[in-house]
């Protein structure tokens, strides 16, 4: 199992300073990889629905601050050596497909080989209305199209590409990434259309656990889904063992989650029962887990992060 840890992109400990010390413990204390979330403006008025969390109120709207995804991604290239660096996730059509596909080309090269792309259709129709992006009813559709614009600019040095939301030829875009034959796309979202999506286009399938319309915070729900994922993959005549398994909780470390079950939400408990649960799951197929360390303070997220370095992870090799 490979452990990561979310990078701050807005609050107390979104600063330059902040983020190079969290980041580089992080990798002291041999986790694998580093999480950026994703909003390029914050709506002052959103009726959109959160999706991860009972009330459908999300608590990033405070304050209308956030660092830029891929320019971080960047700047984290340069400050690491090891950690792999993960959108988590980027929503795909916020972006030029072309100038996304060349920004993250860069930073794979950057970071010699470092980056795997989350991706996401996205869920505040205000943020796409500012942004001027797509419409937000066929965001599906886009992100669709773009993941293939993706891959034949990392894979063809003369790409061209005809579709319905980009279109071009006779361009370079060099230099191409250094993973081959790109870096890894790993689907986000819980939904039928995002199994769909990862079975078709996908390098991996990287849900979040607490989203109350589709949860996947116990065991039994997350295996159905994997089930699911994996007969899909076979209708698409894709072998379902080449499909990357990850899984993000989205609520902070050691806290409470906040859906109700009747099964204990997966990795809660002692330290005994979160490795037992990490073993269950790696039994599943899942290879990677993100969590939340974020408190109030360096200080209190480093004491996290190095608690669940010292008493669990232990545990589970």
């Amino acid at each position: 199992m490979k452990f990561g840890f979310t990078v701050p992109t807005r609050g107390r400990l979104a600063t330059p300073e902040s983020i190079t010390r969290i980041v580089r413990e992080g990798e002291k204390l041999g986790f694998d990889f580093a999480s950026v979330n994703d909003h390029i403006v914050v709506p002052r008025s959103i009726a959109s629905r959160y999706p991860y969390s009972e009330s459908g109120d999300w608590q990033g709207r405070s304050g209308g601050e956030a660092l830029e995804q891929l320019s971080l991604l960047s700047f984290l290239a340069g400050i690491t050596q090891r950690l792999r660096l993960l959108t988590a996730v980027m929503v795909v059509p916020h972006r030029n497909p072309v100038l996304t596909a060349r920004n993250l080309a860069t930073a794979d090269v950057l970071s010699n080989g470092r980056i795997t792309v989350g991706c996401g259709a996205g869920w505040l129709r205000e943020e796409f209305e500012a942004l001027g992006a797509p419409p937000f009813d066929e965001r599906g559709r886009v992100v669709d199209e773009y993941l293939r614009v993706f891959k034949k600019i990392w894979t063809d040095p003369t790409p061209a590409f005809a579709g319905d939301y980009a279109r071009f030829d006779g361009i370079s875009v060099l230099p191409l990434p250094v993973q081959k034959p790109h870096p890894p796309l790993w689907i986000g979202g819980e939904s039928g259309p995002a199994l769909r999506r990862a079975s078709r286009l996908g390098d991996g399938w990287f849900p979040i656990g607490n989203n109350p319309k589709f949860p996947l915070d116990t065991y039994e729900r997350y295996k159905a889904s994997v089930d699911r994922l994996h007969a899909l993959a076979e209708k698409e005549g894709r072998d379902p063992s080449e499909l990357d398994l990850a899984y993000s909780l989205n609520w902070t470390f050691g806290s409470a989650p906040p859906i109700k079950t009747e099964s204990k939400p997966a990795l809660t408990g002692t330290p005994d029962e979160i490795a037992s649960d990490i073993e269950r799951f790696g039994k599943l197929g899942l290879r990677h887990l993100l969590l939340n360390f974020q408190g109030g303070s360096e200080n209190d997220t480093l004491d996290r992060m190095a608690g669940f370095a010292r008493d669990v992870v232990p545990l589970t090799r």
